[in-house]
């Protein structure tokens, strides 16, 4: 098992692979206040008699601050590390969370951050194996089918709900979705609170085969989890850090398709210029510094065009003549 890092244009991607399947993806973008970053900002505001407050990064961002120590002053310096990224979510943005560290400033990249704990990690060019497109695209569509069935992604403010439906009979269509929601959780990189809607199964012991393939499927995966109710409900919590795939295809819709583009314009091999067509959202998002690295990066001419019948995801390159 090891892990692969593409430096992308505007962000970072990895991948964990076993044989040639990707079992993990995660995703790191350069103006995210990612985990493990560490830097000088000043507490804007303290509760009174609370060990919680605010307080402004450099570049502006603000964060949730905790365990302060009773001597921090508002509008004085004070060292934090990030430990959870800053979180869209459906008419807000929660923001990141930090704590006083006296550690030296850093900001880890992906690949530094995985390699810190302990994991195997290797930064190619490209991804060794097929499937990364697909992966966005099923995060972009939140909808999974599995033989016999189809999962449901709905991320909500409170918790990731996954419904479960299908053909197959209640305990056979159980089993199946939680094999596949286990392969979900890594891919998508999910974490927080999770709620599934598994078929209702009266029998104890079909409720208990379930819980045993969660168990199984999730063995290496750390979280705490519920048994399945009379209802057929289970809820898992995980440490939530950052933006899972799947936060991102929802609330950050046109950011990561324009990231999408741009990994794609840089694979065609075919002579001429390069034409990025695109929904007007997702052009927008098409910074001119990002149009000067992919034609440093490919050697050629970076041209774009909108076009407003397209769905957000549904962007394209191509070579063209010059």
């Amino acid at each position: 098992m090891i892990w692969y890092i593409e430096e992308g244009i505007g962000e970072d991607r990895a991948i964990c692979v076993t044989g040639d399947e990707i079992i993990a993806a995660c995703i790191q973008w350069p103006d995210d206040l990612a985990p493990g970053h560490i830097e000088d900002a000043i507490l804007v505001s303290r509760t009174a008699g609370s060990s919680r407050g605010t307080a402004r990064f450099t570049n502006g961002a603000e964060v949730l601050v905790d365990k302060l120590p009773r001597d921090a002053r508002e509008g004085a310096a004070i060292r934090l590390q990030v430990v959870r990224s800053a979180m869209g979510e459906t008419g807000r943005l929660k923001r990141a969370h930090a704590r006083p560290t006296e550690l030296p400033p850093a900001s880890p990249t992906l690949a530094q951050a995985i390699a810190a704990t302990g994991a195997e990690v290797q930064t190619v060019r490209r991804f060794p194996v097929a499937g990364w497109a697909d992966i966005i695209a099923d995060a972009f569509s939140g909808e999974i089918a599995f033989d016999g069935g189809t999962l449901v992604f709905s991320p909500t403010p409170a918790m990731v709900l996954v419904d479960v439906d299908g053909t197959l009979p209640p305990r056979e269509l159980a089993v199946a979705a939680a094999k596949a929601i286990t392969c979900c959780m890594r891919q998508f990189d999910l974490g927080g609170s999770i709620g599934i809607d598994f078929p209702t199964l009266e029998a104890k012991a079909d409720r208990r085969m379930v819980d045993l393939a969660l168990a199984e499927g999730l063995a290496d995966w750390p979280h705490e989890r519920t048994s399945m109710n009379g209802f057929g409900f289970v809820q898992m919590v995980s440490r939530l850090s950052r933006p899972s795939l799947l936060h991102r295809a929802v609330h950050y819709r046109s950011r990561l398709a324009a990231r999408l583009i741009l990994r794609q314009a840089e694979t065609i091999m075919e002579p001429g210029a390069l034409l990025l067509t695109a929904h007007p959202d997702v052009t927008n998002q098409l910074h001119a510094r990002w149009q000067a690295e992919l034609a440093r990066r490919t050697g050629r001419e970076i041209r774009l065009k909108s076009d407003p019948g397209l769905a957000l995801e549904g962007g394209f390159a191509q070579a063209v003549p010059l």
